[in-house]
Order: structure tokens, then sequence, then C-alpha cells
């Protein structure tokens, strides 16, 4: 992610001021993607420190996920190469400086920190989004320091130093066998459910510093009409070999990616481009036809980072949010919050109590948008003004199912079946069970109604609980909340990965009488 590295383009820094805006009646979806980015690189999110202790790493995650599901998310997006380096066990890429403190280092006891990582977001009912950035191989041009197996040790031609920086280069086919690679070891070996490429691809702009491609150019450039289109159609081919590879050996997981909130100024592309007037763009500037990859089905979902307010006149966060729906080809459009201005940026919107509400409540209300992401972790700790808060007591304080994607297609798990409800002491417990042959399911959804019989399934007030099944086929479900007198209607489906529930099992009517549950049905 740019934001923490470089200074921001089109805004400034500002106060703001953030409450919960007080909402009359409102409708919370039953399907919204809540995400997180949790930023590795220069420990900008996690971990605080660099360390080789386990226990400590571990803590630290937990207490992250802890936050982060209290306060109603349902996704981390985690950065796991985010220097052409690793925070798992890898044959091709050395361990992150960022998570032992010297690249190359394990960390101790054999731990293998995305197992983990995945592991504990899992437990947490929360989706992990593998956050790789592609093309950058070390923030500096300090190559001594780099690992003994760093690409770079064995393949120097692979690499071009720009902006006091080492990058992959684009251009070769070698450079886009290895990312492909890259990725299809985490797929192989990790049970992660997406994979997320951030708004790395070529880098932004430094000074007028021109990026060394030249020689490629005339190597590889033949037939291309200028070396701009030349830059994009190398981007293009890793974004399309990537997605084949996981279509072919992991449809399961999810290919998405996060662009700079602009794709192109519509001075520059009359009939395509957003009526923004952005100093630079991903498709001039950075080489990223993303717009395209949505057009040829080439990724999942697209996350925008729409880091300006609405209203904003460069950059108007609800015409670009428009555009990239209206732009994005029946792909999910997840849209990226700025909460790291939060209480730190001087544009005049900025310190209006209901920016950040009002981006909210815009996503929820525009078709073909599933859903926020907020850039990030470290500022939500903080809970600046009490944007946490906000979340957490209001906006997410209803559950959501993820999204589906509606051309991806996995089995359907069978229906779950439920024992009778019994109370004791206070609680009331009940067994959800599936066949031992499913294979397909991976979360249970518990509904509950405060009445005899069942009532709207797509009000999600009424799910009670969403519960990872983590291959277990029986859960015990608690409800320490039931009253005395009062009567409760409880029904389970389940969800395969990719979030598509399965017929309801029967109902179950109980009412709650002295020292038991009397059964309605």
């Amino acid at each position: 992610m740019r934001k923490a590295l470089f200074p921001v383009i089109l805004s400034c820094f500002a106060t703001i001021f953030f409450i919960q805006i007080p909402q009359a009646q409102e409708v919370f979806p039953k399907r919204e993607f809540r995400g997180a980015w949790i930023a590795t690189v220069a420990n900008i999110d996690f971990p605080t420190t660099p360390s080789l202790d386990k226990s400590r790493f571990s803590e630290e995650w937990k207490a992250n996920m802890d936050l982060l599901q209290g306060a109603g998310f349902n996704a981390v997006l985690a950065q796991v190469r985010p220097a052409g380096d690793a925070f798992y066990k890898s044959k091709i890429a050395p361990w992150s400086k960022y998570l032992t403190g010297k690249q190359g280092d394990a960390p101790n006891e054999g731990f293998d920190p995305l197992t983990f990582m995945v592991a504990s977001a899992h437990q947490h009912n929360m989706e992990f989004h593998a956050w790789l950035n592609p093309y950058r191989a070390s923030m500096d041009t300090i190559t001594a320091t780099l690992a003994g197996y760093h690409p770079y040790k064995h393949h120097p031609e692979w690499f071009i130093r720009y902006g006091g920086k080492l990058y992959f280069n684009p251009a070769l086919p070698d450079v886009r066998n290895y990312i492909t690679e890259i990725v299809m070891e985490i797929v192989m070996e990790y049970n992660v459910d997406a994979i997320h490429f951030d708004d790395y691809f070529y880098p932004y702009p430094s000074g007028g510093e021109l990026f060394p491609d030249a020689a490629d150019f005339a190597k590889y450039g033949l037939g291309y009409g200028s070396i701009d289109d030349w830059r994009r159609s190398n981007v293009d081919k890793l974004i399309s070999q990537v997605s084949t590879m996981l279509k072919t050996m992991a449809p399961q997981v999810k290919f998405g990616v996060s662009p700079f909130g602009v794709w192109r100024n519509a001075d520059k592309d009359p009939q395509l481009g957003s009526a923004t007037k952005a100093g630079i763009n991903t498709y001039d500037d950075l080489f990223a036809d993303v717009r395209s990859w949505l057009e040829k089905g080439w990724i999942d979902y697209v996350a925008p980072q729409l880091y300006w307010n609405i209203g904003f006149p460069i950059a108007d966060y609800e015409v670009l949010l428009n555009w990239w729906k209206n732009n994005a080809y029946d792909r999910n459009v997840y849209a990226g919050i700025a909460v790291y201005k939060v209480g730190t940026n001087p544009e005049p919107a900025w310190s209006k109590r209901d920016e950040v509400p009002r981006q909210v409540r815009l996503n929820r209300s525009t078709p073909g948008v599933e859903g926020s992401i907020f850039y990030n972790t470290s500022s939500l700790k903080k809970n600046p003004l009490g944007v946490l808060d906000s979340l957490r007591n209001h906006y997410f304080s209803v559950p959501a199912l993820l999204p589906e994607l509606a051309y991806m297609e996995l089995p359907a798990s069978a229906p779950p079946t439920m024992s009778r409800p019994k109370y004791k002491k206070g609680t009331l417990s009940f067994n959800v069970s599936l066949p031992a042959t499913e294979e397909n399911a991976s979360y249970l959804v518990i509904y509950r109604f405060e009445d005899r019989l069942p009532g709207d399934y797509n009000n999600p007030e009424n799910i009670f609980k969403i519960l990872p099944l983590n291959g277990l086929k029986k859960i015990t479900v608690e409800d320490k909340e039931v009253q005395q007198s009062k009567s409760y209607t409880y029904v389970a489906s389940a969800m395969n990965r990719q979030h598509t529930e399965s017929l309801l099992s029967k109902w179950h009517a109980v009412l709650i009488k002295k020292n038991r549950a009397k059964r309605l049905k």
C-alpha cells in the first residue's frame, strides 16, 4: 500500500471529528465484505517489532483478531510478501526481516507464521486474504543485506533499481514465472481464501527519474505502439498467468486486486475515464489496466483505494465509487476507506463528523458495491475519535455473511441437522451436525427468531451466530441470552468456501419455562 510510505497524492493531512451518526431505522445488509488491511512492510501494522519469538508473534496476532472480530469484521487482508520476502516457510523466497529482524532468519521452534495466521483468522470467523506486493524486491538498493537465497543473489539480471528501491523487472518472462510460482506455493501449502495484489505494479513515479527499461523495450517491445502499451502488456501477462494458474490449481481461492483509486481521468480518456483530475492514475502511471482485467474475468474482485472524501473536487469518493461499480463487469467491488486519515487530515470534509459514516452508507446503498475495506489496522486500533467504536456499536453491530461470487460455483453443502434444544442453568444448547461424508461445508449459520415460528431469513438481525467448522462435523451451540417465559425458534444452514448457503435444517421452537425448554415443534 502506498499510503504510509509515500506522500499521499491529491490530499493533505488533517484532524477529523468522528462520532457515530444516529440513524433512523437502518437496514443492514445480510451479505457484506468487512475487511481490514494488515501491513507488515516496515512494521506499519504488524508485528509492531520484529522478533524470533513465537509466543510474542502469536499473542499480538491473536489480539488483532480479537479486536477485529469484536468490531464485526469478517475478513483480514494480511501482507505476507512485503518486499520480495516471506512471512511463511518458502523454498524460493527468504524469511522477511520485518518478521524476525534479519532477512533470511527463521522464527524459533520451526514456527510457520502463515499457518498460524490463517488458522487464527478462521477461528475468529474471518476470511484470510494473502496480500502480496508482486514486484517490490527491497525497500532499498543495498543488496549486501539481502539473504543468500534472495533471488537477487542468483539472478541479478531480473532486477531494476528505481527511486531508491529494488524491483523485479516486469518485462522478463522469468520474473512472471517466478511470481506465479510464489503464488502457487502459497495456495498449495496454506488454506488461504484469496490472493490479494496491492496497487504497486510499475512503481509510482519518482520525481523526474525515468524507469530504466529502454533496453528491455528494444528487446521485447516489437509490435507495440508505445513503451506504455508494452508496459501494460507486461503486467497483463502476469495477471493473466496468475489467474489461469489459480483457476486450474486452486479454484476455491479468489484473486483480488486493490488498485490506486483512479483508473484514468476523463481528460485522457473521455469515453471511459472518470470525472477526476488525479495527478497520477493506475493506467498511465502504474501501467495496470485493471478495467481490462475485470472485463476479461482475470480477477474475482477489485478493492479500489478511494482515499478521498465525498465531494473532493479532484477525486470525489462518490464519483469514483460509481465509476468502479459501473466498470466491474459483474465482479465484486469492495471500496477502500482511508481510516488512516481520521484525526490527521486537514481537508475540510474530513473534519466533519459524518464523513466515514457517509462512505459506509454510500457503499451499502450503491448496487454492485459489496462492502468496505479499511486501511489500516493500526489506525483502527488507535480508535481515533471513536471510529472503531462507531463500527462496533452501529455499522457492524449486526452479523453479515460474506458476499458470494455470482459466477463462481462450488458444490453446495448438504443441509445440517439439529438436535432438540435443552435448557440448563440459564443456557440453552443444541448440536448441529453434518453428514460424515460432507466435504463442502466450511461454516454454519445459526438463525434465532424470538417467536414460535421462523421469521425473515434475509434480515441479518436474525442471525444468531456464524460458526467456522474447521473440519468438524458437529458443533454444540449455546445461547446464554434466552429469557424466561419467552419463545425462540432456531434454524441452521451450512455454507461452503464461497459462502453459498445450503438448504435449511428443520427448525426447532421452544418456550423457556422455569428450568426447561418446552418443545413447541
